[in-house]
Order: structure tokens, then C-alpha cells, then sequence
């Protein structure tokens, strides 16, 4: 199987919670694939079991060798994306085509930007310790 492509209108990759993202993916095969679908989910990495959560689903009907299809997902108020020392919630399109695989990572939040844990409890030490009685 040749690549496997997720295009996103603009090239955006940040979204806030209810935009809209669109794009069209693209797939070559060596064959006619038997599936073809493309997901909107966020999954964790780091310390522990990695956790999946699908958000939708669109299979695409007769999918073709070589093919071309428009996609558009309405994002969802959350969870929002972030990183810690230990654990980190991603957002991803992924396209799969038969037994094949492709991720195309985006930031979901309310100001389009991932919200670093390790940076937030930084900026909160002074104010904690200032406080704590």
C-alpha cells in the first residue's frame, strides 16, 4: 500500500470546541481495500495503559484502489488536549484503508493551544505557597 494522506482545509491544526474541521484524504492501494473509514478520537500516552476514546466515525461507501473523499467533523467541548510530566491527552484524525494506518495529530482547547500541566502548576506555586497555612 502506498500512502496514506489527511489533508485539512487551511492546514489548521488547533480548533477550539464546536468548529468545524473539513479536508478531503487521500489513499493508493495495491488493491481494492475492503474498508475505508476515517476517525476523530483522542487517546493518552505515557506512564500507564493507553486509553482510546472514538468521537465519530465515517466509513466511506465503496471505497476504491485510488480515492479521494471529503470528510468534516464537528469538535466536541472536550476533553482538551494536554501534556504533563506523566500522561498527555491527543487529539487525531485517523484514516485507516484496509489493514493500514495513518494519524494526522490536532490540538483541541479553548484557545486553540495544548495545555501544558507541568507549566500551569509552575505558575501557581507562588500563589499555593503564599497561601497555605
Amino acid at each position: 500500500m502506498s500512502p496514506l494522506t489527511i489533508d485539512i482545509d487551511d492546514l489548521k491544526t488547533s480548533f477550539q470546541p464546536g468548529q468545524i474541521i473539513r479536508g478531503q484524504v487521500h489513499w493508493q492501494a495495491d488493491s481494492t481495500p475492503p474498508k475505508a473509514c476515517l476517525r476523530l478520537l483522542w487517546y493518552t500516552k505515557g506512564k500507564g495503559t493507553e486509553d482510546v476514546g472514538i468521537v465519530e466515525n465515517v466509513e466511506f461507501s465503496d471505497p476504491q484502489q485510488n480515492d479521494r473523499r471529503p470528510y468534516q467533523f464537528k469538535i466536541p467541548e472536550g476533553p482538551y488536549s494536554f501534556s504533563g510530566e506523566l500522561l498527555s491527552l491527543v487529539w487525531s484524525l485517523e484514516l485507516v484503508v484496509g489493514k493500514q494506518f495513518s494519524r494526522q495529530d490536532i490540538t483541541v482547547s479553548p484557545d486553540g493551544h495544548e495545555i501544558r500541566l507541568h507549566e500551569t502548576v509552575l505558575e501557581a506555586k507562588p500563589y499555593l505557597e503564599g497561601n497555605i497555612r
